[in-house]
């Protein structure tokens, strides 16, 4: 005679509170109380799906009406537990809130409450995600879940507990279930597959318990469809399974991004729409590769937080190592942005094409995320010793202007002094008193303010230096700068920064130009053309 088959996670269902995994500190408590016979008329269980809400409703309820129960748990063996498990008692009674959400379903159970059990001590209701309840059935529900019959008990259990109203959470007592650790899903689903016959390797369980993100009804689930496939479950196994393999589109998406390469990029958009991915799948899987490549560059052990094989972590690991993590963080924040763009779009490739466009061209874009992004690439260039230079879209290298008057700690203006035949030799540059010449230690200058004068540093943001004889000029287009300076406290720390920098002593000036404004669309073409003057 053949049986037929019953899947893991209902055949490994626990049968007793000191069968379910990671939840000891609500399991003591319930049997506790079932064992001291203080048992609640209202019980509100919230967690995330898998994590065991309905499983303990059911121990709970069998555990209140069992003729034998055994340090709060049900025995499992008298005429009570086996027809609650068989069906043959109906004074347990499981609603699903999801399809009976009205106001009449529930006026229909108040009316059912009122009659007494008939083979049991207790007629217990476990309504499943009971969030989903209508405000009238709400309504309608509260007089009864506050002042049930004696012979009623309610077990609420819902994943989205911030959806309850106050009156209903108010009546209850409340017991948040935890996301199961992994360890603890390994360690079962190395008991159940002992059970089963199956060969399951420690590699293969830990990445099913990270899969699993936390439910034990996954974790099973997926091992069952492994065990499906072979009794020797390896890693490899577990990564067809749940859909790990075939990623190689994502780090060819990636790389390619990285290095600015949108022709490509395109193309193989094109070739996944042609294949039915779904364009906001595939931007859905582009954020969690960035998010995985933004782990890596941030935490000391990955592993623990990637959910991939260790074939594919070293890959991550190689391609992080290509990249920064501002352009990491970039892109994600452009991914989501159109992850939100393609729940409307008319057209969902146009905007994924548009999105992975932005990503390998970051200058096309003017908001402060991308204009940050370049300015970190022109100063890794110039840590690697490379020559910048200005676009065709970018201005031509100004001349030199005149220069203004200067400010000591007084506010009127003083003119330049007289050029002197000969001059000491400053670490900054030489220079004639009727020559600028660009200051190149001002950027050593501005990290010491940093430290003695956070406020001016703010106000010097992309601001250079210039040496005119005895005098440093600086050239800020903050507007606030001409304010700051003249004050004797902001004043003395730039000579004081300066002097530690250059060993020489200077006096303070205004660098201006004749043009008020700049000819250029582009933010950066001013700072490319000071590097170029490096």
């Amino acid at each position: 005679m053949s049986f037929l088959y019953r899947v893991l996670y209902r055949k490994w269902r626990p049968q007793t509170f000191a069968d379910v995994v990671g939840q000891e500190h609500i399991t003591s408590t319930l049997a506790h109380e079932v064992e001291s016979g203080k048992i609640s008329h209202a019980y509100l269980f919230t967690g995330s799906r898998g994590t065991g809400k309905t499983t303990c409703a059911k121990i709970l309820a069998k555990a209140a009406n069992c003729l034998n129960p055994v340090d709060g748990n049900p025995c499992n063996e008298c005429s009570v537990c086996k027809g609650l498990d068989d069906g043959s008692i109906l004074d347990v009674i499981e609603i699903d809130a999801a399809s009976n959400n009205g106001v009449d379903n529930i006026r229909d159970l108040r009316e059912e409450a009122n009659y007494t059990p008939v083979h049991t001590k207790y007629r217990v209701y476990i309504i499943d995600e009971v969030h989903m309840l209508s405000i009238g059935a709400f309504n309608a529900l509260l007089k009864t879940l506050e002042e049930p019959p004696a012979h009623v008990k309610f077990i609420l259990a819902t994943t989205e507990v911030h959806k309850l109203p106050a009156t209903i959470l108010s009546r209850c007592q409340r017991f948040d279930f935890h996301r199961i650790t992994p360890e603890n899903i390994t360690s079962r689903l190395r008991y159940v597959a002992e059970c089963e016959n199956i060969d399951l390797d420690e590699d293969a369980a830990l990445l099913i318990a990270r899969i699993a993100d936390g439910a034990m009804r996954d974790a099973l689930s997926i091992l069952d469809r492994c065990s499906g496939i072979t009794n020797h479950v390896t890693t490899s196994v577990v990564s067809n399974a749940a859909g790990l393999a075939g990623k190689d589109y994502l780090f060819d998406l990636v790389e390619n991004i990285n290095e600015n390469n949108p022709s490509e990029v395109l193309s193989l958009v094109a070739k996944l729409h042609n294949d039915s991915c779904d364009m906001e799948r595939l931007c859905s899987e582009l954020i969690n590769h960035y998010r995985n490549l933004m782990i890596i560059k941030t935490v000391k052990n990955p592993q623990k937080l990637i959910v991939c094989t260790d074939l594919d972590l070293e890959l991550y690991k190689k391609q992080a190592e290509k990249t920064t993590l501002f352009k990491i963080l970039s892109c994600i924040t452009k991914l989501e942005e159109c992850s939100a763009m393609l729940k409307s779009s008319s057209n969902k490739r146009t905007e994924m094409e548009m999105s992975v466009v932005k990503l390998c061209i970051p200058n096309i874009s003017s908001d402060n995320t991308a204009i940050l992004e370049r300015i970190e690439r022109l100063e890794n260039m110039l840590k690697d010793g490379k020559v910048v230079t200005a676009s065709k879209t970018e201005v031509k290298k100004e001349e030199k202007p005149p220069v203004s008057a200067t400010v000591e700690e007084k506010k009127e203006e003083t003119p330049l002094p007289p050029p002197t035949p000969e001059r000491e030799h400053s670490p900054a540059a030489e220079n004639t008193a009727d020559v600028d010449t660009l200051f190149t230690g001002w950027g050593e200058v501005l990290e010491k303010l940093n430290v003695t004068d956070k406020p001016l540093t703010g106000i010097l943001g992309l601001s250079s230096a210039y040496i005119r004889g005895e005098f440093l000029l600086i050239k800020c287009d903050n507007p606030v700068f001409s304010q700051f300076i003249r004050q004797g406290n902001h004043a003395n720390a730039i000579k004081t920064a300066v002097f530690e920098v250059t060993g020489k002593k200077f006096r303070l000036g205004i660098y201006k130009s004749d043009d008020k404004k700049s000819n250029s669309s582009d933010p950066l073409a001013d700072l490319v053309n000071k590097i170029n003057n490096l």
